[in-house]
């Protein structure tokens, strides 16, 4: 198995060259050469088994051979170990032919960690296989950041930077990541969007001098091992069920739903997979119009999904195009200039044939979740809620990602049932440890140095 640029002009890398190296040196994303695929039968057959073999089954076929049989597995297994139901992503009925899709049971207790708890043992194998020291830079928008502190935290020869948007994140998410004990983790309150930290971890990434001297890589979705990961609960969802579902994907990264994506490509069957964004629509208007534009992102009650530029857009892109790498090479160009990009009508085309939208405010989001209380006695989180904004009519059964725990998020789900979810034991004394951070300016340099004088201390 190897993997290519989304931009071209750079050699096949194989997978762990991909998972360390995070962002290809022109800026593009890598992806498979070519994708694995699954027959009806075999996809069939994951109904019923443990979650950890469906992973081993799936993720054995974008490592190749850069992983023994035995390690993998045995990776896989201790990630999943770190979760509080043996389900892993157990699907619930919540009646009229919709499931939620409970993401949430991992260490931090968001959808990010059923991806990044087998990343960061991934990572540390490869990583001791190779020697040398690795530099983690992530730019978060509330999850990523918590839950790659918990996978990379105080494992040898790793530094991690989380940069998140100072005051744009809810308390919870931001005391998961600045409390965190580890002497190599490094916390930045960024004074700006998250697309502005977002946009300071590709720019990091294009000085390939300064890359090549830390040995700069990256955990957020830009690194295809998470999208890997990640398509393995599409799967196991749609074995549970008795007809293609349709999946309603909260998302403002592009990451999540891209790896449904990347699950039909591989043969599994659905329905339309349905972009649940908030008021930062970006994705909704470019299906309704045809232009990718950005911008100024607006803080709402859902802040993983306050994003203005999707990176993980880029792959769908290069799909959709056919995978024409000079016209992504060029696109990405023109974008990263006038913030805008009007997309070819063929590859608007196949977006629409694959991909449906939804947009919702904070009022439809407090609704939702007060709605969903009263009907189920079940409380939601506001990403959550969003995507229950978004799930269509169907005559076949709709999946709903849940991405995140109610009580990540307590100010808004209190505003809108009047119950103030409960701490999970796994967080107890969440309010009580010390933090650590910096606030940094929204500037590149300031970032650079700061990286520097903390890698060599």
């Amino acid at each position: 198995m190897r993997y290519v640029s989304t931009r071209g002009q750079a050699p096949p890398q194989s997978f762990d060259d991909v998972l360390l190296a995070g962002l290809a040196s022109n800026g593009g994303l890598f992806l498979p050469e070519a994708w694995p695929q699954l027959s009806p039968a075999e996809i069939a057959a994951f109904a019923g088994k443990p979650y950890t073999e469906v992973a081993t089954a799936i993720l054995s076929r974008f490592t190749g051979a850069a992983f023994a049989p035995a390690d993998l597995r045995a990776d896989i297994e201790a990630a999943y170990a770190t979760f509080e139901t043996p389900e892993i992503a157990p699907l619930v009925d919540i009646g009229n032919g919709q499931y939620l899709l409970e993401l949430f049971h991992g260490p931090t207790l968001a959808f990010k960690d059923v991806a990044l708890q087998i990343l960061g043992r991934l990572f540390a194998r490869a990583l001791a296989k190779r020697g040398g020291r690795a530099t983690v830079v992530a730019a978060t928008s509330g999850d990523t950041g918590s839950a790659a502190i918990a996978a990379l935290g105080d494992r040898p020869n790793i530094e991690v930077f989380v940069m998140h948007p100072k005051g744009r994140v809810s308390e919870v998410q931001r005391r998961q990541m600045t409390t965190a004990p580890f002497a190599n983790v490094h916390n930045i309150a960024l004074e700006g969007s998250f697309d502005d930290a977002q946009a300071i971890v590709k720019s990091l990434f294009a000085d390939e001098e300064f890359a090549r001297q830390t040995s700069l890589t990256a955990v957020n979705s830009i690194n295809f091992a998470r999208i890997a990961a990640q398509t393995v609960y599409y799967f196991t969802a749609a074995a549970q069920l008795n007809a293609p579902p349709t999946f309603v994907v909260p998302t403002g990264n592009f990451g999540d739903i891209f790896a449904a994506e990347a699950a039909q490509r591989m043969g599994l069957v659905t329905g339309n997979l349905v972009i649940a964004t908030n008021q930062n629509d970006i994705l909704f208007r470019t299906l309704q119009t045809g232009v990718y534009a950005s911008s100024e992102a607006h803080p709402t009650l859902s802040p993983s999904m306050d994003i203005q530029v999707a990176s993980n857009f880029e792959r769908a892109l290069f799909e959709a195009s056919g995978r024409d790498a000079g016209w992504i090479r060029q696109a990405m160009a023109s974008f990263s200039e006038t913030r805008s990009l009007t997309l070819p009508p063929t590859v608007l085309a196949a977006l629409r044939a694959r991909y449906t939208a939804h947009r919702s405010d904070d009022t439809e989001t407090l609704a939702t979740i007060a709605r969903i209380h009263r009907d189920t006695g079940r409380l939601i989180d506001p990403h959550t809620a969003v995507a229950v904004s978004a799930a269509p009519k169907s005559t076949g059964p709709v999946v709903i990602l849940s991405t995140a725990h109610p009580a990540k998020f307590p100010d808004a789900v209190e505003r809108a049932t009047g119950q103030t979810p409960p701490l999970p034991p796994r967080l107890a004394g969440l309010y009580d440890g010390k933090e650590r951070l910096d606030t940094l300016p929204n500037d590149l340099a300031s970032v650079r140095d700061y990286i520097v004088n903390r890698r060599t201390q």
